[in-house]
């Protein structure tokens, strides 16, 4: 039975959110279609050009993201703090980013000050748009929207590109964002199309690691007196790689669940995770990363199995038991799906049983 999309999404307040866009026809979305023999290759950077786009105009926080084959994955924080502090006038510059006027060949243009200030005239507008600056279906829709339109562009057809609707959960507390992260980083690995992250390409996790190795290397490297030219270029190379996961939420600062965990653990998770899934073993967690598990309260021994069935443990809300409940009592529900996925995932829960 479907349940109404205001029961996981409050627009006003700040959440975190695990969203699915899958694509229909036979046709694929990315990645080579078995059926025509097709490549789709190309549209990965499509998605994630329009994710870096749209992170710098909504009120949002990219935690992570997967571009599929026939799917993508998206885990994203509302900020409707942060667009109610905006000013009129970025209200409305952010606006005309997010839909341009075109001219003629369909190049967008830059608003010109009469039209930012006949936006700023208007508050009724100003105030619906940073509303929906702040929503997570307005996100979706303006990513999913003119994808569409390329591909059917591009398949030379029309009609529907996504299913009707995506599909939308509610990360309830740090463990469900924890392992929602992993899964969907992960997936490239669980659907057995790369072997290990750095071939994981078009996913958080890739960027993240890219970023952090060039990072490694920049400190590394002996400060040149005088470079040449090549050097130079090598340089400003493993700057814009340095700079890769810049739009994503950085899980170490301020503003993350998980900045009090020491840096670069969410990447040493991810990875011996991967490694695990990949060898098809539940694995040990290893010392270093066991006492952070513990903090979130998620079980270690089925750390490896929860993540790779995570899909099938939770429904439209996943956290602990009692955010569950609380969020059925506060939707006037009796219940809510998920709470055999709580005692999967949670170690208090398991201890109890």
């Amino acid at each position: 039975m479907p349940v109404a999309r205001k029961t996981v999404v409050d627009v006003d307040q700040i959440g975190v959110y695990h969203c699915i866009s899958r694509c229909v026809r036979r046709a694929f979305l990315c990645g080579i279609d078995d059926y025509t023999g097709v490549s789709y290759e190309h549209r990965r950077g499509w998605i994630a050009d329009r994710l870096k786009t749209l992170s710098s105009i909504f009120a949002m926080e990219v935690f992570a993201y997967a571009v599929m084959s026939n799917h993508l994955h998206l885990v994203v924080r509302n900020r409707p703090d942060l667009a109610a502090d905006w000013t009129a006038e970025a209200v409305a510059r952010r606006w005309c980013a997010l839909f341009p006027k075109r001219d003629s060949s369909g190049a967008a243009e830059a608003p010109c000050e009469d039209m930012i200030a006949a936006f700023v005239a208007d508050a009724e507008r100003v105030e619906l748009c940073r509303k929906r600056l702040g929503d997570i279906s307005w996100l979706m829709r303006c990513l999913n929207e003119p994808i569409a339109r390329r591909a059917n562009r591009e398949d030379q057809c029309t009609g529907r590109f996504w299913e009707g609707r995506f599909k939308c959960q509610r990360l309830m507390d740090e463990g469900a964002m924890l392992a929602c992260m992993a899964y969907v980083d992960l997936n490239p690995v669980r659907a057995r199309i790369a072997d290990t992250l750095e071939g994981s390409e078009f996913t958080s996790i890739y960027d993240r690691l890219m970023a952090e190795r060039a990072k490694a290397r920049l400190q590394a490297s002996p400060e040149l007196p005088a470079p040449t030219q090549a050097q130079q270029a090598l340089i400003r190379k493993e700057r814009d790689a340095s700079k890769r996961a810049d739009w994503l939420l950085d899980l170490n600062g301020p503003e993350s669940p998980f900045s009090i965990v020491d840096p670069g653990f969410y990447l040493s998770l991810v990875e011996w995770t991967g490694q695990n899934l990949r060898e098809d073993k539940p694995g040990y967690i290893p010392l270093g990363l066991k006492p952070v598990l513990e903090r979130f309260d998620l079980d270690t021994e089925n750390w490896v199995r929860n993540v790779e069935s995570y899909g099938g443990l939770f429904y439209r809300i996943a956290g602990s038991l009692e955010s569950i409940t609380a969020r059925a009592r506060q939707k006037g529900l009796c219940w809510l799906r998920g709470q055999q996925g709580s005692r999967a995932l949670y170690r208090s829960l398991n201890s109890a049983a």
